[in-house]
């Protein structure tokens, strides 16, 4: 398992990065076939509130889906704790929902590349398109465009990519009836689907 840490308008010693390489070892054993853990610490200028100073990110690359996880601290270590928390949570929750199933699960789940978000639109001029809309100085429009490759998956693929990402939605293309679908966060651990007829 290759584990790469960076820094973005902050630098990182050598210490830190030994310290965050032991730490991050452990999720090994949360998840097989770890082939990349991509620890990011950013600093932030503009915050005002000075414990959201220091970002980190963590990216997660296996066979399977990408698993992402961030937090803010005023400190470095705090907010690599907190990131690395939330990642074991995630991969726990994901792995407790296989091991029950709840009658979704049919087949096994297919081994998907890791996505690659597309470039952000460069700002050239007052003008600009961004995801086919033309957006003129700030604007009151934020826009942010990115396009994944995908296979189809099946409900129960769809909500197990879902959590490992952590997001409280998960756009895919339902397996079995090729439509464009959604899968979403409800309250107390239940899940929403809206499939869109294409016509």
């Amino acid at each position: 398992m290759d584990i790469v840490v960076t820094g973005r308008r902050i630098t990182i010693s050598p210490e830190l990065k030994e310290l965050v390489t032991e730490r991050v070892a452990s999720v090994e054993r949360l998840r097989d076939r770890v082939i990349r853990v991509e620890v990011e610490f950013s600093a932030s200028d503009n915050t005002r509130d000075p414990s959201d100073a220091i970002t980190v990110q963590l990216t997660l690359r296996s066979r399977g889906p990408v698993i992402r996880a961030e937090a803010k601290a005023s400190d470095k270590m705090a907010a690599f704790e907190l990131a690395l928390d939330r990642l074991k949570a995630q991969l726990r929750k994901a792995a407790d929902r296989r091991k029950t199933h709840r009658g979704l699960r049919t087949g096994s789940f297919a081994e998907t590349p890791p996505v690659q978000p597309a470039p952000e639109a460069e700002e050239e001029s007052d003008s600009r398109t961004v995801a086919g809309l033309v957006v003129t100085g700030d604007g009151p429009l934020v826009v942010r465009e990115k396009q994944f490759d995908t296979d189809p998956l099946t409900l129960a693929q769809a909500l197990d990519e879902m959590e490992l990402v952590g997001h409280d939605f998960f756009l895919y293309q339902d397996a079995d009836s090729g439509r464009p679908s959604v899968v979403y966060r409800r309250k107390a651990y239940n899940y929403g689907v809206i499939h869109l007829n294409v016509s």
